[in-house]
């Protein structure tokens, strides 16, 4: 993604077909009102349906929501920031991420679209159900409160400023991520795997450009499009 224009407006077209670009568009909201309603229930029929102990259900969703930082960085790494010599291989990392570098303020495509959410997230459910059978129901909504939770951190990363000070190093990391080094800063929710793999910015030699990450940030005035 190194040498791409970042465009300050507008928003990439991923398909010709308009109603294929459609579906390539989400919105917080309503990737929470969808998934929310099925962890919940995913949760519920493991303890109902299986017995298993609230405090291994608990212990197991904890575990899967920490798993799911890690997976965050290795897919940020080695899946969205793909480099390959074939035209297909580059269609999708675009499609899945380089979009993103391209029009950090395009809104709509921060979110997983519902339909290749679905689609992934029963893909997810079926493997874990093969490794982790009936632990998967305690597995699952942790890993998949994870994304959601990344996700939205993502979200708030390009719309705000830090709510909070000891939260600055995940914005500065990610904004650093997008215009001084994308080999660097691969966490979006935390940092943690960067420290643990080198790949986090050194904050003293590397500092932070105001006027290059309101460039990242969604305008005020622009209002979202309809899902």
């Amino acid at each position: 993604m190194k040498g791409q224009k970042v465009e300050n407006s507008g928003q990439a077209q991923l398909f010709k077909n308009s109603f294929l670009e459609f579906l390539t568009k989400g919105h917080p909201l309503l990737s929470w009102g969808i998934h929310l309603p099925l962890l919940i229930y995913c949760f519920y029929y493991g303890y109902v349906k299986h017995n298993i102990p609230l405090l291994i259900m608990f212990s197991i969703s904890i575990f899967a929501l920490f798993f799911w930082t890690f997976f965050e960085y290795i897919a940020h790494r080695y899946i969205f920031h793909l480099i390959s010599e074939k035209e297909s291989m580059q269609k999708f990392a675009y499609i899945m991420h380089g979009n993103h570098h391209h029009y950090p303020k395009d809104r709509t495509r921060l979110f997983m679209p519902p339909v290749p959410s679905l689609i992934i997230a029963g893909a997810l459910l079926g493997i874990q159900l093969l490794i982790l059978g009936k632990y998967a129901f305690a597995f699952y909504p942790g890993f998949m409160l994870g994304w959601l939770m990344y996700a939205s951190m993502h979200y708030l990363i390009h719309a705000i400023e830090p709510p909070f000070k000891f939260l600055q190093p995940i914005w500065r990391n990610h904004h650093l991520h997008h215009y001084r080094n994308d080999n660097l800063g691969f966490g979006v929710s935390n940092t943690i795997w960067d420290k643990v793999f080198g790949t986090t910015f050194d904050f003293k030699k590397h500092r932070i450009d105001k006027r290059k990450s309101k460039e990242l940030m969604f305008d005020k005035e622009t209002k979202s499009e309809t899902i």
